[in-house]
Parts: structure tokens; C-alpha cells; sequence
């Protein structure tokens, strides 16, 4: 058993690991940024350690200083939350090394599941549908042109170590190719150190759908409901629910046994999330595999009843799952809405600054407030916006809905600018309230109806 963890980052996700470790009786130690010294994480835990300057190259991406923090303070093990060296292979393996147990899948599959090209050729060996595109990576304009034109218009460019968003281009003609190809290339190289790209067919009208897995280390595989993550903006996801209102119990299990195919083809340990893509006659097409916890991972904790960082823990211990594939049925319904501190009027600025007045609503049935920040804190422009994730989880869509429109109603924030009254209008809309919406359709639709009252003039 552990008895000392390390926790890899900051904000709300380090707020949560720290508690679920005080809960298994195992100390916390967090690692911080100057910008972060004030911070509740590092409040919370049992132990801090500075490990540099604000930008996050000099503090939360310094794999060396993490090691090194992880070593001096005696910890057993690591929990790199999400985001910044969390899908980083060289960094897993260097926990290894170091003796610091990396509480996630091996360096190994995560470097096997950061390549786009090469997760989508694994996921082709186990049977997994995959959305057709081009065999391997586009070296040239002259190659991603043929096999435009074998798939057919529109395509989507993407950076083959890509994610969070970036280094994605739709195309729609011969005339685009080139300047998203150098752009594309370009942002590659800027945001992953690799260049290389692969081309797949855009499936404008079809939903985000992610499903999540946790295996141990006896073999055990659990697969759990599934995510609608369909609501983006600029391949940002802005509202999550948990089951799809449109996937049946039928095809559910038949997602989940894809899934489950799939983990035991590439050998995968402890917790992560496969993203399709599903057209609408229900057809699933692999797009990417997550090897980390995620940010909505806590609708799937509500609507299937358990807890995912402890089990995680547990699995890198070499325990058993605690749960099975009976336990975490579809319980309900739950959705997440993640406050931001930006300005949806000024095409979503980020609104850095003090939060000199908040009011979070807690105490109410079915309301869950995930956040790492209170009044008088500061959101930093150095890292992400996210101020909270709100969750409810209630019997019925209709109640949870009702229920989230008032909490956000409630909730109130002074000194920065958040999404709050964009939430609010997304969670009135029609088609979000019939289930009627695929992944473009706040860009394509609800965003200029939205921008044409609130936008500036």
C-alpha cells in the first residue's frame, strides 16, 4: 500500500487526487508554481514543494523538478491528474526509473496511444471501426490532395501527436489544402515537437461519444456509460452529459465490448477514455484514446456510482478492481458545466484576475461543486480558465436540467468574467433539451443566434 503520493499538478483535479488519498489514509504532497503558492491544493495537502516559476515550463512541465520533489519527499507514487505531463511517456518512464510508481497506463501504450497514426493502426488490429482517412501520415500537399479526393471533401488535418484541441484544420476544397497543410504542420511543431500529420474524413453531423475504461492488473476490464461530449467550441467541450439520450442499452453494451476488445488488444492498465465518433444511423468510428483521467470524468462517477481516482490508486497498487462490470450501470442521469473565466461576448477572452466576491451553491440534493479556487484567489493567465466544474445528477434529464439552471442562476462571481449567462442559454435550447445536437452545433448554429443579442456591438 502507499503511503505517500505525489501530486502532479494543480487547480481543482489536484483539489480532488489530494482528497481521495486523505480518504485512503495516504499522505499528499503537492508540487507548485510561484503563481500557485497561495493555492487551496496546496493548502490541503500534507506536504508542498516549490518547483519553480509561473510560465509552465519552469514549474508543471519540469519533469525533473517533479521527480526530484517525488524522491526527496519519499513518495511512493505519482498521480499526474490531467493535462500537462499526464499523456507524457518520457515522464511515466521516469517516475519508473526513479522508483515513483506512475499511478496510470505504461509508458509503453502511452506513447503507442499519443500517436494518432499508430493508435488508430493498433485500434484497426482489434477490430475497432476507425473513421476513414489516410493509411499512415501525409508527407506532402500532394498526398494529403489524393487522399482528399479518395475520401471526399470536407477532411480533417490533424497533428499526429495532437490533442486538447490543437493542431486540427477542417478543409473543404482543393484551394484550402495547402495553407491548413503548412498551418497545421507549423502548430504541430509549435505545440507537440512533431510535425507529422494524417488526414480523416469529416463527420460534421455526428455526435462526440466517449466511453470509459479501467483495467487492472489481473485482467479484470470494466467499461463505464458513456459521455455525450458533443457540445464544442473550437474543439472545446463546454457541456457534458452522461448516458446519450440517443444510445440504447443495446448499443451500449456493444460500444462496451469494443472497448473492452480494444484494451485487452494493446495490453492497457488503470483508467482511460476512448472517443468515437457516432453517425447518425448509430455507427461508432474511433477517433482517439485519452490515457489519462479527464475533466468530465465526474458525470461517469455520479451516473455509475463509484470512484475513479481511488480506484486508480488501487489498480497501481496491484489490487483487484473494487467494483464489476454489474456494478456501474446506467444510475440516472448527470451532466457537467464548466465555469469559465472568460468573456463570451469578446469571442471568449480569457478574463484573468481577483475574485473578490463568490458564491458557489452547496447543500443541495444532486449538486456536486468541483473547484479548486474561493474569494480573494486569483485566476492566473498562465493556466487554464476553469474556475469550477458544476455537476448535478438527478433520475431524468428534465429534473437535472431544471436543477443545473438554477444553480447556475446561483451561483455568482465577482471580479473576473465568466461563461455563467452562455450556460444558462445552452441549457434552455431546444435541441440540447431533445438530445438533437452533434459536434458542431454550437458553432454552426447556436453561437451566431447567441452572439447576434450578446456579442459586442
Amino acid at each position: 500500500m502507499f503511503k505517500k503520493v505525489l501530486v502532479a499538478n494543480r487547480g481543482e483535479i489536484a483539489v480532488q487526487i489530494i482528497r481521495a488519498l486523505h480518504d485512503m489514509n495516504i499522505k499528499a504532497v503537492a508540487v507548485y508554481s510561484t503563481a500557485d503558492a497561495d493555492s487551496l491544493f496546496v493548502k490541503l495537502a500534507d506536504e508542498s514543494v516549490c518547483i519553480g516559476g509561473p510560465f509552465p515550463d519552469e514549474s508543471y512541465l519540469n519533469m525533473a523538478a517533479i521527480v526530484d520533489a517525488a524522491v526527496l519527499t519519499g513518495c511512493d507514487a505519482l498521480h499526474p491528474g490531467y493535462g500537462f505531463l499526464s499523456e507524457n511517456a518520457d515522464f511515466a518512464e521516469l517516475c519508473n526509473q526513479c522508483g515513483v510508481k506512475f499511478i496510470g497506463p505504461s509508458a509503453k501504450v502511452i506513447n503507442l496511444m499519443g500517436n494518432k497514426g499508430h493508435a488508430k493502426e493498433a485500434m484497426k488490429k482489434s477490430g475497432v471501426p476507425t473513421i476513414p482517412g489516410s493509411d499512415g501520415f501525409i508527407d506532402s500537399v500532394e498526398q494529403a490532395k489524393k487522399v482528399a479526393h479518395q475520401i471526399g471533401y470536407p477532411v480533417m488535418l490533424k497533428a499526429a501527436a495532437g490533442g486538447g484541441g490543437k493542431g486540427i484544420r477542417k478543409v473543404a476544397d482543393d484551394d484550402e489544402l495547402l495553407k491548413a497543410f503548412q498551418d497545421t504542420k507549423r502548430e504541430a511543431k509549435l505545440s507537440f515537437g512533431d510535425d507529422r500529420l494524417y488526414m480523416e474524413k469529416d463527420l460534421n453531423d455526428a455526435k462526440h461519444i466517449e466511453m470509459q475504461v479501467i483495467a487492472d492488473e489481473h485482467g479484470d476490464i470494466v467499461y463505464f456509460p458513456e459521455r455525450d461530449c458533443s457540445l464544442q467550441r473550437n474543439h472545446q467541450k463546454v457541456i457534458e452529459e452522461s448516458p446519450c439520450s440517443e444510445i440504447t442499452p443495446d448499443k451500449r453494451k456493444e460500444l462496451g465490448q469494443i472497448v473492452v476488445n480494444a484494451t485487452k488488444g494493446i495490453q492497457y492498465t488503470n483508467t482511460g477514455t476512448y472517443e468515437f465518433l457516432m453517425d447518425q444511423d448509430h455507427n461508432f468510428y474511433f477517433m482517439e484514446m485519452n490515457t489519462r483521467l479527464q475533466v468530465e470524468y465526474t458525470i461517469t462517477e455520479e451516473v455509475a456510482d463509484v470512484e475513479i481516482i481511488k480506484a486508480q490508486i488501487l489498480v497501481a497498487e496491484g489490487e483487484k478492481l473494487p467494483f464489476t462490470q454489474s456494478d456501474c450501470e446506467v444510475k440516472g442521469y448527470a451532466l457537467e458545466c464548466r465555469i469559465d473565466a472568460e468573456d463570451p461576448s469578446n469571442n471568449f477572452a480569457p478574463s484573468p484576475g481577483k475574485i473578490t466576491s463568490l458564491h458557489q451553491t452547496y447543500g443541495t440534493k444532486g449538486v456536486r461543486v468541483d473547484s479548486g479556487i474561493g474569494q480573494n484567489d486569483v485566476i492566473s493567465p498562465y493556466y487554464d480558465s476553469m474556475i469550477a466544474k458544476i455537476i448535478v445528477h438527478l433520475p431524468t434529464k428534465k429534473q437535472a436540467v431544471h436543477k443545473m439552471r438554477r444553480v447556475l442562476n446561483e451561483f455568482h462571481i465577482e471580479g473576473v468574467k465568466t461563461n455563467r449567462d452562455f450556460l444558462i442559454a445552452l441549457l434552455a435550447d431546444k435541441h440540447f433539451l431533445a438530445g438533437d445536437f452533434n459536434n458542431n452545433y454550437i458553432e454552426s448554429t447556436f453561437l451566431k443566434e447567441w452572439m447576434k443579442k450578446h456579442g459586442k456591438k
